[in-house]
């Protein structure tokens, strides 16, 4: 496939195969030669004015001719595809961040980078409560009409992405490596999921491996094609950290979900707050700060309002009725269901979120009126 329609698909690979390339001169690039057919047949006096990196330069003077044979199999293959910065399908937003890459090769929906997207990052060992909220905030706005924007890492990100995919929405996962070895290994399947209807995305070509160093370079991308960042579970080195300095520098919005003091994986949510993180306590919180509009109408005319219930199944039927319209805890749930807190902890973020419940200090609920 060749995005725009002009550029040839082996000489935008040629393109993505020279290291350093950045978007300036890519752009320079595009602007003297629109098809890139300078690259066919380049020479020093002809690339001396674009401001290229030596590694650059070297690789488009001396191409490998077996690698790049050997990508447009690949994308042949698979079906995946090279979109330029010049392209109208690519992500806006990432397009107006100062370091962003030329290319990006996706494998998927295309469209689905159109989409406004919320990044949500974590910790990859979370508590069981962390993935949960994680898990269900995702599909909660998923449902609202947001793609959910995360780095298919274990933990936190791979509750995101399931999240959204539970809900039937859209999800994108940025990869810090080539598109042909999914990292981590554990989450091939997923992957697969992924490209059913949204999208996976890297700057980097085939046979690139996720070296430690390119995980920041990743998180730049994830930062800069969303419009805020939300931290679920975070210790105070985490890389997802990274993810949200990078959105704040952006100009994004930077959100944090809090949790027990005697949780080290909440320190690092903890710290971005001190620095001005939006605090979260309810979905509702981070779809009122977003000044964007929604594919769905959600907010406007709430899918599972009265005249439409959402349908239950009998655990949350179970939880519901046990609730009375006095503030009770969780322990008090505990009691009267038989279930664990785990569960009960997950369902009551559904039951809240579908407007069943209300919270009340010191971790207790209750019922709404009308439920």
């Amino acid at each position: 496939m060749q995005p725009d329609g002009k550029i040839p698909l082996r000489r935008l690979v040629l393109a993505a195969r020279a290291p350093g390339l950045g978007t300036g001169a890519f752009t320079a690039l595009i602007e003297r030669s629109p098809d890139l057919a300078v690259l066919e047949r380049p020479s020093p006096a002809s690339l001396a004015q674009l401001n290229l990196t030596t590694s650059a330069r070297d690789a488009l003077l001396r191409p490998d001719a077996a690698r790049i044979d050997s990508d447009l199999r690949w994308l042949e293959s698979t079906g995946a595809t090279l979109v330029t910065v010049t392209d109208a399908a690519y992500p806006a937003l990432l397009r107006a961040a100062p370091d962003a890459p030329p290319l990006l090769f996706v494998r998927g929906n295309v469209s689905a980078l159109a989409d406004p997207q919320l990044a949500m990052v974590g910790s990859r060992n979370p508590t069981a409560g962390g993935r949960a909220t994680a898990r269900d905030f995702a599909a909660f706005f998923a449902r609202a009409g947001l793609s959910i924007t995360s780095g298919l890492a274990l933990g936190i990100d791979t509750a995101c992405h399931e999240g959204a995919l539970a809900a039937q929405g859209l999800t994108v996962a940025v990869l810090a490596c080539g598109l042909d070895e999914i990292y981590p290994p554990e989450n091939r399947a997923l992957a697969e999921r992924i490209t059913e209807s949204g999208a996976l995305i890297s700057e980097f070509p085939p046979g690139t491996p996720p070296i430690p160093q390119r995980f920041p370079q990743r998180n730049r991308i994830i930062a800069g094609i969303s419009h805020g960042t939300l931290v679920v579970e975070a210790a105070s080195r985490s890389g997802s950290l990274i993810t949200a300095r990078l959105a704040g520098e952006a100009g994004r919005e930077v959100f944090a979900i809090p949790g027990s003091i005697h949780n080290p994986l909440t320190r690092g949510c903890h710290e971005l707050i001190r620095q001005g993180a939006k605090l979260v306590e309810r979905a509702d919180d981070v779809l009122a700060e977003l000044k964007i509009s929604l594919t769905s109408q959600l907010l406007a005319t709430p899918a599972n309002g009265p005249e439409n219930p959402p349908k239950l199944d009998k655990a949350y039927k179970i939880l519901l009725d046990a609730l009375a319209f006095e503030p009770a805890s969780v322990d008090s749930l505990i009691e009267r269901t038989g279930m664990n807190s785990e569960s009960i902890a997950s369902m009551l973020l559904i039951l809240e979120l579908d407007g069943h419940v209300a919270p009340h200090p010191g971790g207790r609920y209750s019922r709404m009126a009308g439920q």
